[in-house]
């Protein structure tokens, strides 16, 4: 702890020591450029003030210190030069401020301070009209949030997960958003677990297709065992499924039944369902995994199984060969004294024997399910 103090202690005034720094950021930024920040707005009393519209994160904390409320500042895949200003004005942990900015996180939750640093995994469902074996199911997204007692700062990376129906969703009940930024980390929660309800349903169908599939007559020229790169595919995915949703169960846990002083308690209540509602999704996802094991196994088994059909009837066939094979190879002998040989009926005899012991041959190897 005392290495982590002086890391921040160290890295923090270097962020603050030039205040030209954080200006070439936010007040000369052109406001036709292109900017990570794609909405900043100040809320009071549960509505977002209209005369605070276009700021920059410094003119948002200023009104906010000013007037009350809190901020909200939501960034896009922020680079560290775009993210160092926010970083200085914030007093943001240079620890958090790197996973915020490299993204490839994992689920957590983590406090600094008077500042909570979480990580979420997004989901998205990738729509396929056919399942393949390199069809892509799931696609990942991170959304990191810095919460504090007047502020709340979203990171989203990835191309999916869009906040903004979130946050005009959350300006619609004023009531709920004057509870403060923890409001806005609840329904940032409960957004991303309603993503992966959403997602564990689709991907419920696409192992219901394969297991029909499996369990089902193969298609004309479709040999058994063909479905294997399909769910091997599919199983990957769930992984990267599983990987989102396990991680965050701790994260939640401790938001809904730790208490805390970023965390309103009206709120907290809250994230006693959104924690319910992730350990359901964790357990189906689970069951996924399990599921798709035992389908693959069932799949190789049939294969198996189809093989040795297969060769059964390869060397059902070969009995059968083997007779008018060795009869016929002893009569081709070149000796002179061998029995009816020069026997005018000896011939049709011969043929006549090859046939009847081939086709009872034959019969008892059909009739043992051989052929």
């Amino acid at each position: 702890m005392s290495m982590i103090r002086d890391l921040r202690a160290a890295v923090r005034p270097s962020l603050r020591k030039s205040s030209a720094v954080y200006s070439s950021y936010d007040t000369t930024r052109d406001p036709s450029a292109s900017s990570a920040v794609v909405d900043c707005a100040v809320y009071r009393d549960g509505r977002r003030v209209k005369d605070a519209e276009c700021l920059t994160p410094h003119e948002a904390m200023t009104r906010v210190r000013e007037g009350g409320g809190f901020a909200w500042i939501g960034l896009h895949e922020p680079t560290e030069a775009e993210f160092a200003g926010i970083a200085a004005e914030f007093g943001l942990h240079p620890l958090a401020v790197e996973d915020a900015v490299h993204a490839h996180q994992r689920p957590k939750l983590e406090r600094y301070d008077d500042t909570l640093f979480t990580v979420f995994k997004t989901i998205h469902y990738v729509d396929h009209t056919e399942l393949t074996a390199t069809s892509e199911v799931v696609e990942t997204g991170e959304v990191m949030c810095f919460t504090g007692k007047d502020f709340v700062i979203t990171v989203r990376h990835g191309g999916k997960g869009s906040l903004r129906a979130l946050r005009h969703r959350l300006q619609d009940d004023p009531e709920l958003l004057a509870k403060g930024p923890s409001a806005v980390l609840h329904s940032i929660a409960d957004h991303v677990v309603d993503g992966y309800i959403a997602v564990a349903a689709a991907v419920q169908d696409d192992i219901d297709e394969v297991e029909i599939d499996v369990f089902s007559a193969p298609a004309k020229g479709s040999p058994r065992g063909s479905d294997a790169g399909r769910i091997y595919q599919l199983k990957r995915e769930v992984l990267e499924f599983k990987r989102a949703v396990a991680p965050l169960l701790r994260p939640m846990q401790q938001l809904s039944e730790r208490p805390m002083r970023l965390v309103d308690p009206d709120i907290q209540k809250y994230f006693r369902d959104v924690a319910d509602h992730l350990a359901r999704v964790h357990e189906e996802v689970v069951g996924f995994d399990e599921l798709l094991n035992s389908i693959l196994q069932a799949n190789l088994a049939q294969a198996t199984v189809a093989q040795n059909e297969d060769m059964r009837k390869i060397t059902s066939w070969a009995a059968i060969v083997a007779v008018p094979t060795m009869i016929c190879g002893v009569y081709g002998m070149n000796f002179d004294h061998m029995p009816e040989l020069h026997w005018r009926y000896g011939y049709p005899l011969v043929l006549g024997s090859i046939v009847v012991v081939c086709v009872s041959i034959h019969r008892t190897l059909k009739r043992n399910g051989w052929l």
